[in-house]
């Protein structure tokens, strides 16, 4: 057996400055809320994805990490229905096209950062998935309209399907069909966004995104009013600084919109702590370090989970990665910067921190900026010939 048909793509993380947070229809993965987010660099951060279909194969299959993973839920259903249909469309209109709507599908995918632990490796998978599929189907839809099929598997996958600064449009039809994402500006736009993630754990988080959810639209006193008043200010004011390249709003808005957040899971009953100690003292440091230099120089933001995201310039990057190699430079991650001296600047005061306290919790750094979208690979994670997944398809 020699599969013919087949198709490779990486596909990024995306680290939201404006939360997405509650739902209004769960089946659809329709929000309550617009958002807003940044690509981060697939040259640090990224999923690849092959999928192969032959008339072999006798049902659908999952490979995630080199592991048999199960497709049989509503979300991964649901992208496959619609790739399906609109490839079925396709062969209908062309009778010599191959039926591939009718083979099953063979999907190995293969993430380089720990898998849900909140790095949004459910987003960079699902925009992989189906970019991979449409671009196998030979499918005529532009990045926006595949952004409504990935959403059903993630909601934040939708905003995966394009680099540089993205909107996830929440809309308005119950069916979902305005609710996309769209591109706010393109990686060249503004290049010079750099960001730092301070991973505090690689562990599988106690309450998955989507339950926490639920229980926050059910339970928060809060949560009305900042998708109703919030959120809608905040888009309109982040979309306006982001195209003009304006960082001490821009990060001031992702702060307090992360802010926001984690405010309403904790409003919620029983609440939720995604944040803990670790992040907390994370957010001292660069509430100390803005401080110290009268601007905001870095802007934190914490997804559900304690991970920190801290965004900064290009231009800052000594002042920001200084104070954070000061009480993280032992780990691993700072390779990237070889010979670089990293000096702590006069004005922040470190005397008052606990060193040691401080230095605490973080396993790695991970040193990224802004990139691109969904791209073709000549790396192929299928063994052509057995249609089994390449024993290194793996971590």
């Amino acid at each position: 057996m020699t599969i013919q048909y087949f198709s490779s793509v990486t596909a990024p993380v995306n680290i939201a400055t404006l939360k997405y947070w509650g739902k209004r229809d769960s089946s659809l993965n329709l929000p309550t809320n617009s958002s807003i987010s940044v690509t981060l660099s697939q040259d640090d951060l990224k999923t690849t994805t092959t999928v192969a279909t032959s008339s072999s194969f006798s049902t659908d299959q999952l490979y995630l990490n080199g592991k048999l993973e199960s497709l049989a839920s509503q979300r991964s259903q649901s992208c496959l229905e619609e790739l399906r249909k609109y490839r079925k469309q396709l062969e209908e209109n062309d009778p010599s096209a191959p039926k591939l709507s009718q083979w099953p599908l063979r999907i190995v995918s293969v993430n380089n950062f720990p898998t849900a632990a909140g790095l949004a490796s459910s987003a960079a998978g699902y925009a992989a998935m189906v970019y991979a599929i449409a671009q196998l189907y030979e499918l005529p839809l532009d990045r926006s309209e595949l952004s409504k099929i990935a959403r059903q598997g993630s909601g934040s996958a939708c905003r995966s399907l394009y680099g540089g600064f993205v909107a996830w449009e929440m809309g308005t039809e119950i069916n979902g069909d305005d609710s996309k994402a769209v591109q706010i500006a393109d990686v060249s736009h503004w290049p010079g966004i750099k960001a730092a993630i301070l991973v505090v754990s690689a562990e599988k988080k106690e309450v998955p995104s989507t339950g926490g959810m639920q229980l926050t639209v059910k339970t928060s006193d809060l949560f009305d009013y900042r998708i109703k008043k919030v959120v809608p200010e905040r888009f309109e004011k982040m979309s306006k600084a982001i195209l003009a390249k304006d960082f001490e709003t821009f990060a001031e808005l992702t702060m307090k919109d992360s802010n926001s957040f984690h405010a309403v899971c904790l409003d919620s009953y029983p609440p939720i702590f995604y944040m803990n100690d670790t992040s907390k003292r994370i957010v001292k440091i660069i509430n100390e370090l803005n401080k110290s230099q009268g601007r905001n120089v870095a802007a934190y933001t914490f997804d559900a989970g304690p991970n920190a995201v801290i965004y900064y310039e290009e231009k800052d990057e000594r002042l920001v990665l200084g104070v954070i190699h000061e009480f993280f430079g032992t780990l691993q991650g700072w390779e990237k910067k070889k010979g670089v001296e990293y000096v702590v600047p006069k004005l922040f005061p470190i005397e008052k921190f606990d060193h040691q306290t401080f230095s605490q919790g973080v396993s790695r750094v991970i040193l990224t900026g802004v990139g691109e979208g969904p791209t073709k690979t000549d790396e192929v994670l299928i063994n052509l010939e057995t249609g089994l997944p390449w024993q290194g398809s793996q971590l």
